[in-house]
């Protein structure tokens, strides 16, 4: 027989006694005793579906094959005088670590904001594109180093690296963006970088220009950090022969000319966008309230808004946002990320209504007041 909803608990989320017994059951967690309750930084790693702290003599070391957690406490540098704390929680993804890892770090992070209340504002940070936030916590800087845990995971093999292919294209600004692996996407006008794991490869078009160019080689510069320098690269100019190059994308063939390529100085500078994301049609939807230019009273208490800058993708929850709405936070700024074309690195930065993060406030210009419910 069918339980009744009234009869059942799930007709309690988003009651303050399912907040209460979502509170209750993250302390149970003996690693977070004591978590919060002072000034400074604390860190867990993902051991085994678990987590465990990390030695305060490894603080800023990390291994790329790992997941951590780590919780900044702090009091608001504005009102020194004030005996209330504040918290940042980042969960760090290794270049190697895996979904399982990931998601343990991404749960665990949930049960810790349970734990403080729902108060700290959350950044997830991948290897190799921290937030600035991340990288202050550790100077004068982090330290990566190769491996990690044997939690008997199934790690990703090398040789299963899908090769993708970077366009790179403007004159004052330059775009990065992913395009199709294919001889189709290229022109002579513009410069692109063949991301084959261990292998880079720099393509400059008869006709790409210098900013392009310069582009190209910070790219490759951030790739090769990023991979603790193990890739090796080259530069390839115009139809020169490079049998991996050519094979990668399909096979050497006629590619457009740099008109064909479209006009470079039409590039603009990045866009910004905000989005709502809403259940209140009865499935969540996301729909664009405003592009290029807007400020906090765009921002409704009742929802969450997905603001996209670019450097940063940040989701705000409403204080009165449901309980669906909150839990599908995340997973809809990673996806949003996909359709976007955005990279899988761009950080994604969750803050709760009436939290402290200047970063966000930046996002709007110096406007101060948060949304009011409407």
């Amino acid at each position: 027989m069918a339980a009744k909803f009234e009869e059942s608990n799930i007709a309690l989320l988003g009651s303050d006694l399912e907040k209460n017994v979502r509170k209750a059951a993250a302390a149970t967690e003996v690693e977070w005793k004591g978590a919060g309750t002072t000034p400074g930084i604390e860190i867990w790693r993902v051991e085994k579906f678990s987590i465990k702290k990390w030695p305060k003599e490894q603080y800023g070391s990390f291994y790329s094959g790992d997941s951590y957690i780590v919780l900044h406490t702090y009091k608001d540098p504005a009102k020194p005088e004030s005996e209330k704390l504040l918290y940042n929680v980042h969960f760090w993804l290794g270049r190697d670590t895996t979904q399982d890892e990931a998601g343990v770090a991404a749960y665990k992070t949930v049960e810790l904001d349970d734990l403080l209340g729902q108060l700290p504002v959350q950044f997830r940070e991948v290897m190799g594109a921290e937030s600035p936030e991340f990288l202050d916590l550790f100077k004068p800087s982090i330290k990566i180093m190769d491996g990690g845990i044997d939690g008997g995971f199934n790690k990703v093999k090398p040789e299963e690296y899908k090769p993708r292919l970077l366009h790179l294209k403007g004159k004052t600004h330059v775009r990065v963006s992913q395009v199709p692996l294919a001889i189709a996407s290229l022109n002579h006008g513009d410069v692109f970088i063949l991301d084959n794991g261990l292998e880079l490869i720099q393509w400059n078009g008869d006709a790409a220009g210098i900013a392009e160019k310069r582009k190209a080689s910070e790219v490759l510069q951030n790739i090769k950090d990023e991979r603790l320098g193990k890739p090796k690269s080259r530069v390839l100019d115009g139809t020169e022969d490079d049998p991996t190059f050519w094979s990668l994308i399909g096979g050497k063939g006629k590619v457009k000319s740099a008109a064909e390529g479209g006009d470079d100085s039409k590039v603009a500078s990045y866009t910004s966008k905000l989005l709502r994301v809403s259940d209140s049609s009865g499935k969540i939807t996301i729909t664009e309230v405003s592009s290029g230019k807007f400020v906090k009273s765009d921002l409704d208490s009742n929802d969450v808004f997905i603001v996209d800058t670019e450097p940063t993708i940040f989701v705000w929850i409403g204080s009165k946002a449901s309980k669906e709405e909150r839990s599908q936070a995340f997973k809809i700024a990673n996806e949003y990320i996909k359709t976007a074309g955005r990279p899988f690195t761009t950080p994604v930065v969750r803050v709760v209504e009436g939290s402290v993060s200047p970063a966000f406030d930046h996002a709007f210009g110096a406007g101060k007041h948060y949304a009011k419910p409407k």
